[in-house]
């Protein structure tokens, strides 16, 4: 069980930031024993790998904290970040070992995809969002909340290797702040649609 909160916390984290967790679980598994990467993922460890990710993550950074660009860097992580998120689901050994399950160590792929899937979620509840924070605060939110989507795509992924128990509870918050978000991106467009009723009007 602990194993499987560990991939679903690197998954969500990837759905913020598909190179974060990456290089952590990297990082870690060259300096510590709390990241065991299985047989087939040990080039996640390799230096090289980490240098090119390293450079992805500062052009990422850069890019998703400058408005009308995040929203193209969102279209395009739209592969990345779900493909991230299944890597590092099954880079922990998570799937192989989600409730001690035989059928998961031999269907390998179902980590991918839940992986994938979770990814997917996080960075659609995301992108949606952006634009409506950038048109309500005329771009100046745009780095903020970038920050702290990068804040939280790091917290939640040493939390995930570090303490996965508290995984739990982080996805939790999550939810509630994806809901409350939806909330008020739904509001936003109601006020848009009325508005340019009664200019219509």
């Amino acid at each position: 069980m602990i194993a499987a909160l560990t991939g679903l916390g690197l998954s969500t984290a990837a759905g913020l930031n598909a190179y974060i967790p990456l290089l952590v679980v990297g990082v870690l598994a060259n300096f510590t024993d709390a990241v065991r990467l299985p047989d087939g993922y040990s080039w996640l460890s390799n230096w090289g790998v980490l240098a090119v990710l390293a450079v992805l993550l500062l052009a990422e950074t850069v890019v998703d904290k400058v408005p009308a660009l995040d929203s193209i860097n969102d279209t395009i992580q739209t592969v990345v970040r779900p493909a991230s998120g299944g890597v590092v689901f099954s880079a922990t050994s998570a799937a192989a070992e989600l409730d001690n399950s035989t059928w998961m160590s031999e269907n390998p792929w179902a980590g991918w995809v839940l992986g994938i899937v979770l990814a997917l979620a996080v960075h659609v509840v995301k992108a949606v969002a952006r634009p409506m924070i950038n048109a309500g605060t005329a771009g100046v939110g745009a780095p903020v909340v970038s920050t702290v989507e990068d804040a939280g795509s790091l917290g939640m992924s040493l939390l995930a290797v570090l303490a996965p128990v508290l995984v739990i509870v982080a996805l939790l918050l999550f939810a509630v702040g994806a809901w409350w978000l939806i909330r008020k991106v739904r509001r936003f467009r109601a006020r848009r649609r009325a508005a340019r009723g009664q200019s219509l009007a």
